[in-house]
């Protein structure tokens, strides 16, 4: 079951609830008892194994895939592509 994060819209108390996904979402704040939101959070995620590979973690764009998009806009005769190069 996973852990869900809470926090009071009046006194900003964040707390844990330990709930099954099919379980309602608390609405009460543990501390003070006014309303509380869940948090959602970032979720990161690590690709780990013989399965991936340094280029899996590659950062920016090649420039062939970048040039051919460019030479197939081209290609199409609108004057802003033919005008950009």
């Amino acid at each position: 079951m996973p852990t869900y994060e809470y926090k009071c819209t009046e006194c900003g108390h964040v707390f844990s609830a330990f709930q099954s996904m099919n379980d309602e979402p608390l609405d009460e704040c543990v501390k003070c008892g006014a309303r509380a939101r869940k948090v959602f959070g970032n979720a990161g995620i690590i690709f780990k194994g013989s399965g991936f590979y340094v280029n899996d973690y590659k950062s920016g764009g090649s420039s062939t895939s970048t040039s051919g998009k460019k030479e197939a806009a081209c290609s199409a005769g609108c004057e802003s592509c033919s005008s950009a190069g």
